[in-house]
């Protein structure tokens, strides 16, 4: 599995799953979760209702994933996972590593062979970088997949500012 940070907008990107840094109701917000909604179009909004009706009718937990459709988006599914708000006191690291190894597991289910991920919970979250970048590179490498053979070719880690991108390629060793 290839694993790399670039500098650029999730929202284009040419992946089979791309991963919204998501609240819990999966209903928009602002961040990553507002743009991915706003480029995808009603359509996600739709999905993301259909989820909430089915399965996560409380919102969708802290450190959990769960795939819909990706609207007008570039990618072919949107994976959610809801990232831990420090602000709120979540601070542990292994609920942070949850959100990318459960992304991941969900993204292997579909048969993704890319993922693209933002940087989940260093934005309004209020985690600091330069710990998700190391929280996300690790659980990246060393997540096992559910099964055999189910593993993405590629992983993508995009960030929208150079500050973000040198922090992910320092835990990437590049």
């Amino acid at each position: 599995m290839r694993i790399e940070a670039v500098r650029g907008d999730l929202t284009t990107q040419d992946v089979d799953v791309v991963v919204n840094a998501a609240n819990s109701s999966l209903l928009g917000g602002g961040g990553v979760d507002g743009a991915l909604h706003a480029a995808a179009g009603p359509a996600l909004l739709a999905a993301c209702r259909q989820v909430r009706r089915d399965t996560w009718p409380d919102g969708l937990p802290t450190g959990e994933a769960v795939a819909t459709g990706a609207g007008r988006l570039p990618a072919r599914w949107v994976v959610h996972t809801v990232g831990p708000n420090a602000h709120a006191g979540e601070r542990d690291p292994a609920l942070l590593a949850s959100c990318f190894t459960r992304s991941l597991d969900v993204a292997a289910g579909l048969g993704a062979s890319s993922v693209a991920f933002p940087a989940v919970s260093a934005g309004v979250y209020g985690w600091p970088m330069a710990q998700v970048a190391e929280v996300a590179v690790a659980a990246v490498r060393g997540w096992q997949p559910p099964e055999p053979g189910s593993r993405p070719a590629l992983v993508r880690f995009v960030l929208l500012t150079a500050d973000a991108l040198a922090e992910f390629e320092r835990a990437l060793g590049a």
